[in-house]
């Protein structure tokens, strides 16, 4: 029997989607995706953790997601983990996890108004800082 390979995330994104195009016919989109828990403590403290996800998507959903995703935008994504390697300048060996996503819906408004909002609300210190990808040592997508 085979594995299952399956993640569902909704989160909104931390910077607006970094897009790409490979060659005339492909293209590739990058989302950085904030997912946040709440919840209280024994204390009674309340709490919040943030997690950062590494999302590609490819082809036409890619195009389109470059097109109408913006920075606080919330997101439905539903896709793969896959684990890359590289060797970065140093010669050390790298490694990056991130979800490949085949189903991208839009969630949300799209009136300028909604956008303005969700851009106010969804800002790096609502989340907690993101965290720095060093591209220089990555591989090109």
């Amino acid at each position: 029997m085979s594995g299952i390979n399956k993640v569902i995330i909704i989160g909104r994104l931390g910077t607006d989607p970094e897009v790409k195009n490979i060659s005339p016919n492909q293209t590739v989109t990058r989302l950085s995706l904030a997912t946040s828990e709440n919840w209280t403590d024994r204390e009674g403290k309340k709490q919040e953790r943030t997690e950062w996800h590494r999302v590609v998507v490819w082809g036409k959903l890619a195009e389109l997601c470059g097109k109408y995703l913006t920075k606080g935008r919330q997101v439905y994504v539903e896709g793969r983990l896959q684990t890359r390697s590289w060797e970065d300048q140093q010669g050390q060996k790298r490694y990056t996890t991130e979800v490949v996503a085949n189903t991208v819906q839009f969630l949300g408004g799209t009136s300028e108004s909604q956008r303005e909002t969700s851009s106010n609300t969804a800002t790096n210190e609502n989340f907690g800082p993101e965290p720095s990808f060093d591209t220089a040592d990555e591989i090109p997508f």
